[in-house]
């Protein structure tokens, strides 16, 4: 297979496993990847399994054409990419073997091999030059073996990933990357998101045009959807909204009451319940939706004063590949003595993030009424916000949404008849209640303001602490006259035709302009309110959480001059004009202060 004109692959497709690492289905296979770089030398990237020495020296020598290799490149030294090593330096003795200390040590442990004189024990950072090829090697460790290293060709923009951006199955199968793709990283490399969050910084510093991964297909097109997922999964963020809902059954009675909750999920607007009984269903599908879906609810049973086998193995793996900022809630079955919620909550104890459901449903026995009426009111507290979303459920007079305003940060929604816009304000207050009344104090530099004056309407979105600073920076820092502010992004309406938020938020209000008071840089809008939405409990994002939790620190270290206290935007210089504007966020020079 030619990658480029000077890249070729020589790796293998492997039908006969059954069980990867002896645990992970892969009905269609594993491929085992393995390139070549022809240039002025000729290096080869990594061997495959013990199963194919034949077939891949055979690949190896039709695609040198009588050349000989100058380096075998060892980027990790898991026995399914690195068991060839030995065989291939029996074949080709010549060949300098180019890995990290770690690597070496590995080496000599697997084939008794210390290759002294034969050996480039590389550093962070190093380079080789192949002629036109200039190779650079970034050391990845625990992503997700110690000795691992990617190697970076800036000649041809490619990125030799190792394990990265791997998948299960063959590369003679089709089927969807996306899937599988989770599931080999939620199961191999899952409990390392922090070190793959520091190679996806290394990574966004490259030009990368092509990832060629050591399992599963060589990406060439749309990188960045690939990219986005990997820093999804591996900063433990829910990649979609969703409620799985694992369980095990001894004689049916948890089943009976799993399934009687699922259909309560559904009638309350959940956008997808996936269910799986662990006894019977892949436990790895399980554990990459429980990391895919935003909520997970458990069922099992009290068994011999702990759990049920299965659901224990699934507990013990979800906190082995650090489960985390998701919402839980349990449901316990026990004929005499129940001890299963307790059980579980206890073995997900030391998962960070975690937000336990209020409500549990403790079963004796079989479902019965009180039964039912916790399920219920499960059910309500998972689906709060998939109700306020819906416009059939919702309550859209629910004026405790008001009770959300504070001194806090918002998003405010406009459209000026061709597009949709948003702006962050601080200045929102609650007039009166009796008709409910709220003040919106908007810059009048802003785009915002002018379309508000024209239009009338507007919606006030109330950010929750979950709002990172993406979303500061996509509301605050921009100028919505020159940019498509909700480009590409699921949009949510309420009855005024107007966007609010489907994430980040904990309410929402729809305002109606009643009077206007002009406030020389600001101007004031005073509104009724036609619709009030409660999204979420989340606490409301107030000025000082965001600027003790959300503003990135400003890197003042060495500088003169003033920091910006909204965005960290640092002016250098012995003084600020009075009439000084950020160029980032907008605000003013009052709302800098001296760095130091």
């Amino acid at each position: 297979m030619k990658i480029t004109d000077t890249i070729k692959y020589v790796g293998v497709n492997d039908h006969q496993v059954d069980l990867f690492e002896g645990q992970y289905a892969v009905p269609n296979g594993m491929a085992y990847n393995s390139y070549v770089i022809l240039d002025d030398k000729v290096a080869v990237m990594d061997t495959v399994d013990a199963n194919f020495k034949h077939e891949w020296l055979d690949n190896l020598e039709q695609a040198l054409g009588g050349r000989k290799p100058d380096y075998l490149i060892v980027q990790h030294m898991e026995p399914d990419h690195a068991a060839n090593v030995a065989n291939f330096l029996e074949v080709y003795p010549g060949t300098t073997v180019v890995a990290n200390a770690k690597t070496f040590v590995m080496i000599k442990n697997f084939f008794g091999l210390d290759l002294e004189g034969q050996k480039l024990e590389v550093e962070n950072g190093s380079t080789l030059s192949l002629g036109n090829h200039n190779l650079t090697f970034v050391f990845a460790p625990m992503v997700h073996w110690p000795e691992v290293m990617v190697t970076y060709d800036s000649t041809d923009k490619v990125l030799f990933s190792a394990d990265g951006f791997g998948k299960f199955g063959a590369l003679d199968v089709e089927e969807n990357w996306d899937d599988e793709a989770r599931r080999y990283f939620i199961g191999i490399v899952g409990k390392y998101g922090a070190q793959v969050q520091r190679l996806l910084k290394v990574a966004a510093t490259l030009d990368i045009q092509i990832i060629c991964p050591l399992h599963g297909p060589v990406l060439t097109e749309n990188l960045g959807h690939y990219i986005s997922l990997y820093d999804t999964w591996s900063s433990y963020t829910p990649e979609e909204e969703g409620i799985v809902v694992v369980y095990t059954s001894v004689y049916g009675h948890t089943k009976e009451a799993v399934n009687q909750f699922v259909e309560k999920l559904k009638s309350k607007g959940c956008p997808k319940v996936v269910v799986y009984d662990l006894a019977r269903d892949d436990m790895s599908q399980a554990l990459s939706d429980a990391f895919r879906y935003s909520k997970l609810v458990l069922a099992t049973t009290t068994y011999n004063a702990g759990i049920y086998p299965f659901m224990n193995d699934f507990i013990t793996r979800l906190a082995e590949h650090n489960f985390q900022n998701r919402t839980v809630g349990l449901i316990e079955n026990g004929s005499w003595a129940p001890l299963a919620a307790k059980v579980m909550k206890n073995m997900l104890s030391e998962c960070k993030k975690i937000n336990w459901l209020d409500t549990t449903v403790k079963i004796m026995s079989a479902v019965n009424q009180e039964n039912r009426d916790q399920m219920e009111a499960m059910a309500s507290e998972l689906c709060k916000e998939y109700i306020a979303k819906n416009d059939e459920l919702a309550n859209k007079n629910d004026m405790t949404a008001l009770f959300r305003i504070g001194y806090g940060l918002y998003v405010v929604t406009s459209n000026d008849g061709k597009k949709d816009n948003g702006l962050i304000v601080n200045t929102v207050t609650q007039l009166t209640d009796s008709p409910f009344r709220v003040a919106v104090n908007i810059n009048k530099t802003n785009y915002s303001h002018h379309v508000i004056k024209q239009t009338g309407v507007m919606n006030v979105n109330c950010l929750s602490v979950e709002a990172p600073f993406s979303v500061f920076e996509q509301f605050g820092f921009q100028s919505g006259r020159s940019v498509d502010k909700f480009a590409g992004q699921k949009v949510n309406r309420s009855d005024n035709g107007l966007i609010f938020l489907d994430k980040y938020i904990n309410a929402f209000m729809s305002l109606k302009v009643e009077q206007y008071v002009d406030l020389g840089t600001h101007g004031m809008f005073i509104c009724s309110v036609t619709e009030a939405r409660v999204v979420s409990d989340q606490e409301t994002m107030s000025y000082t959480y965001y600027q003790k939790n959300v503003k990135p620190k400003p890197e003042t270290e060495g500088k003169k001059g003033f920091v910006c206290k909204v965005c960290g935007y640092i002016y250098e210089g012995d003084e600020l004009p009075e009439d000084y504007i950020c160029p980032l966020c907008k605000h003013g020079a009052v709302d800098f202060e001296p760095i130091g």
